[in-house]
């Protein structure tokens, strides 16, 4: 979201209260500004990063199975996207689909702003008949909306692994609205980055290049722009951590030195000591059996798991019963 989509009060509220806790943490979902859309575009591009591959590997091999449950319904369906993104992975379904003249209307929902505009463009010079809705909202905002319903059958897409960026209890939360935002016989396909190797993982957040370092560092800088703080972002460094017991990839700020930092906006100064850490973000990688009691939780029964040839990622097929 770039600065003019951003709710000022809503940025100002979340950096004061994540700053004033113990530990300190800032909210992931602000990496996202105009800057930040692009690194993350970049980081998906990297030789570490496999999560990207892997499910194009997936959707490029698998997508007519995947999208058969829906077609084979025979009526005219909505495609709900969580987290659109540039579209790049789902313009492989959209393709088919166009291909195959359905009928179906397409609702890409995001957090920013510069990212649902730019996809709309594309979209609309790719596939210039379909019929589009962009949602500028979070997940669970748009999930109790439910702006899209109208009676007939939905298809909602949560790709590339966005569900690992919750930790256990919110993970719950979003199966709980996606419970809540469904109705009986609704699909969704939700992508699940799986648990592996834990060097393999570590490295695809610690990447040689460093931009996952700069797409950290970008919150440092945005808070400075947007909310006039002075970070200096050469006395914090990036500091990835896996546990292959959780599943869970953490990100990390850390001071590299005892200082101060004052927010202008926030009309406050917040101390560092030395190697204090601000925690901004999780990637929760999952085992099959997890993935299925997840599913039962929102009242899902798993329809089938489309994995890649190496078996490192998943885009699971659930069906609402």
């Amino acid at each position: 979201m770039n600065a003019k989509n951003t709710d000022f009060g809503t940025f100002a509220q979340d950096v004061m209260l994540g700053l004033n806790s113990s530990p300190k943490t800032l909210p992931s979902k602000y990496f996202y500004d105009a800057k930040g859309d692009k690194l993350f575009q970049q980081i998906m591009a990297l030789p570490e990063y496999y999560l990207t591959r892997k499910e194009y590997e997936v959707l490029e091999g698998q997508h007519k199975q995947i999208l058969a449950p829906i077609l084979a319904l025979e009526k005219p369906f909505n495609l709900v996207e969580l987290g659109a993104g540039d579209g790049m992975k789902t313009k492989i379904l959209l393709r088919y689909l166009a291909q195959l003249k359905v009928e179906f209307t397409y609702y890409p929902v995001d957090f920013s702003g510069s990212v649902l505009e730019e996809l709309e463009e594309s979209l609309s010079s790719e596939f210039p008949s379909m019929k589009v809705h962009p949602i500028q909202d979070t997940y669970r905002d748009s999930l109790k909306k439910q702006v899209w319903e109208d009676g007939k059958p939905n298809l909602i897409l949560f790709l590339g692994a966005n569900i690992g960026n919750f930790g256990v209890d919110e993970a719950k939360n979003i199966i709980d609205h996606l419970r809540v935002g469904t109705k009986k016989g609704d699909l969704v396909l939700i992508g699940f980055d799986l648990k592996k190797d834990p060097q393999i993982i570590l490295n695809a957040y610690h990447d040689e290049q460093g931009v996952t370092r700069e797409f950290n560092m970008n919150l440092l800088d945005r808070i400075n722009r947007e909310l006039d703080a002075d970070f200096d972002r050469e006395s914090f460094i990036h500091w990835p951590t896996y546990d292959p017991v959780s599943g869970e990839c953490r990100s990390y700020l850390v001071s590299q030195k005892s200082q101060e930092v004052t927010i202008g906006a926030l009309n406050q100064t917040f101390e560092f000591e030395a190697f204090e850490s601000i925690f901004t973000e999780i990637s929760k990688k999952y085992s099959l059996s997890e993935i299925s009691s997840l599913a039962s939780l929102g009242g899902f029964e798993v329809k089938e798991n489309f994995m890649d040839s190496e078996g490192y990622f998943s885009d699971v097929l659930w069906e609402k019963q």
